[in-house]
């Protein structure tokens, strides 16, 4: 059995983004030489997310007023943690999108099922954070 490790850095320009991180991680499998196993993707951030989806603009669209509809960011007194930091509401947006998402690998492919899509969602951005890509197989 093989493993294969590797961090993907991002900065975003905005407090907020979706990213397709699709590319990036077929890299990655492609450099683990790996053909069958299972790939790992997840946010090394509390206030950044890895999720699977569509890549659509309207369903990202959908997912901010969603998300801000449930956690908004202001006012900034709403939450108990923004006592020490305002980003209360990119930790509880982080709770919904999720951490992680788990891959099959199968034939040296990530595989999907139709219009699926792998997301890094930054909920706190304008600052360098990591995600990370671990596979394991043959």
């Amino acid at each position: 059995m093989k493993t294969y490790r590797k961090e993907l850095w991002f900065q975003t320009k905005n407090r907020r983004e979706f990213i397709n991180i699709t590319p990036q991680v077929e890299e990655c499998l492609k450099e683990s030489g790996i053909k069958d196993g299972i790939l790992l993707c997840n946010a090394m951030h509390i206030t950044s997310s890895v999720f699977i989806n569509d890549d659509e603009p309207g369903l990202h669209q959908d997912f901010e007023e969603w998300l801000e509809g449930l956690a908004p960011e202001k006012p900034y007194s709403r939450y108990h943690h923004n006592g020490y930091e305002d980003n209360a509401d990119a930790h509880l947006k982080r709770t919904i999108m999720g951490r992680e998402v788990v891959v099959a690998i199968t034939g040296g492919k990530l595989d999907f099922g139709p219009w699926e899509q792998i997301f890094y969602g930054e909920f706190d951005g304008k600052r360098p954070k990591r995600v990370l890509v671990k596979i394991i197989g043959e």
